[in-house]
Order: C-alpha cells, then sequence, then structure tokens
C-alpha cells in the first residue's frame, strides 16, 4: 500500500511545506496501516491521505492556528489533526491530549515513525490538564491554539478549550456541514467561559469533500472560577 506521490506533492506545495515533511507524512501513513489497534476506521494509506492528512492540513487556513507556538490537540485519538499539524508546524509544540492510554500509545508509535520531535502525547482529560497552570506544568492559560476535531459539540469544546487558552488564543473546531442550534447553543457556552465566536470558515481539504467548516472562537476575558468542571461534566450538564 503506498500513497499518490502526486496528491501528497499538490498538498505539500499548497500548504508549503518542505520536503521533510513529506518524507514524515509518508512514513506516518505506512506506520498508521501496518497499525494493530489504529482507533480510526480509516487507515488504508491513499484514504488516509486525505481523510485525516488533509482535512488537518486545512487548518492552516485559520492564521493564528498557523502562528501558534503553542498548540493542544484535544481528543487526539489517533493524532490527527495535531500530529500532521506538529509536522506543518516544527517551530511549535504540539501537545495531542487523549485520555486513554491505548490511543495514545498508538500516538507515541506513530510520532516516532515520522520522526516528529515538535509533537507529543499526554494521557489525561483535557478537564484536568486545564486545572493546573501551566507555570507548575499543567496546561492552564498555557496554549495559543486548541484544536478539536471530531470530538463533540461546539458548546463541549468551548468548555474544554476556554481553560487551556490564553487570552487572545483561539479553538479551532472541524466539523461539517453548519448546524444553527449547535453554533446558538456554542455561543452561549462560550460568553460563559471568557470567549466568543471569531470566524467560520468554510474549507475544500480534497476533492470529494463537502460542507467542511473550520469554527474558530477566541479567548477574550480570563476563564472564570468554576471551570473547568469536574470531568464528565461538560458532557453531562452542557453549557449553552
Amino acid at each position: 500500500m503506498s500513497v499518490s506521490r502526486e496528491t501528497l506533492d499538490a498538498l505539500v506545495a499548497r500548504y508549503r511545506l518542505g520536503s521533510a515533511a513529506s518524507a514524515q507524512i509518508e512514513r506516518i501513513l505506512k506506520a498508521l496501516a501496518a497499525e494493530p489497534d489504529p482507533h480510526t476506521s480509516v487507515s488504508e494509506p491513499q484514504v488516509a491521505l486525505e481523510v485525516h492528512v488533509a482535512d488537518s492540513l486545512s487548518g492552516l487556513e485559520v492564521p493564528e492556528l498557523a502562528g501558534a507556538r503553542r498548540i493542544a490537540d484535544i481528543g487526539a485519538g489517533a493524532g490527527f489533526p495535531g500530529l500532521i499539524l506538529a509536522v506543518a508546524l516544527p517551530q511549535a509544540q504540539v501537545d495531542l491530549v487523549e485520555s486513554a492510554g491505548r490511543k495514545t500509545a498508538v500516538v507515541d508509535r506513530l510520532i516516532q515513525a515520522g520522526n516528529v520531535s515538535s509533537a507529543r502525547s499526554i494521557t489525561t482529560r483535557a478537564e484536568e490538564l486545564g486545572r493546573v497552570p501551566g507555570a507548575l506544568g499543567g496546561g492552564r492559560d498555557a496554549y495559543d491554539a486548541v484544536t478539536a476535531r471530531a470530538l463533540g459539540p461546539l458548546s463541549l469544546l468551548v468548555e474544554y478549550a476556554a481553560p487551556l487558552l490564553r487570552e487572545g488564543g483561539v479553538l479551532v473546531a472541524w466539523k461539517g456541514a453548519r448546524d444553527g442550534d449547535e453554533e446558538a447553543a456554542g455561543a452561549a457556552a462560550a460568553e460563559q467561559v471568557g470567549m466568543a465566536v471569531d470566524d467560520v470558515l468554510p474549507v475544500k481539504p480534497f476533492p470529494s469533500s463537502e460542507n467542511r467548516h473550520l469554527h474558530v472562537l477566541r479567548k477574550i476575558l480570563p476563564t472564570p472560577a468554576g471551570f473547568p468542571r469536574r470531568p464528565g461534566m461538560a458532557r453531562k450538564r452542557p453549557l449553552g
């Protein structure tokens, strides 16, 4: 199994990545295909190149993400978009945050396969990471950007992201077709945790993709006391 050199070269050119990035992506895709416990239904290299890699790289269309120095990818799963963003942004530190150790073990193997020195996995819940100040080794107020892909509704994501972000930092959430009710709930939740809707960008990561959007929300005020709530509460009793 292999990837289309033409497709990979086009992606590298589109986002102005170097030849080293191209080789890293190819190695990551080969490792994903060989992974016995991939935690994704899409692991065939050519399909994954579009569904995972191209989709992840679309986040670079958000200037604040492309220029971020420290990024947290929450609910990282098999490692997307965080691992690919780390390849594209070697000057940034990308933390792939995932509560399940089996998943971070996969992420660690993919990091090693791609020799991605700017990425690391963290086995914890987003709520727990957001409790400890960055100066003490935690993640509170520590990140320029938080990313989330296929993790949950916007109201959940803003509650996870707000404690992690420094003021002025952004949450970038990968979503499909726009949903007015979800967006309204997300905006209401954002207001409660010191964030605000900044933009919704339509993106077309690959030719057959449809209705893809990047939701950008900015932290404009300090995270209020009481956040993050204890693990599980954001899903059980969502804001909004």
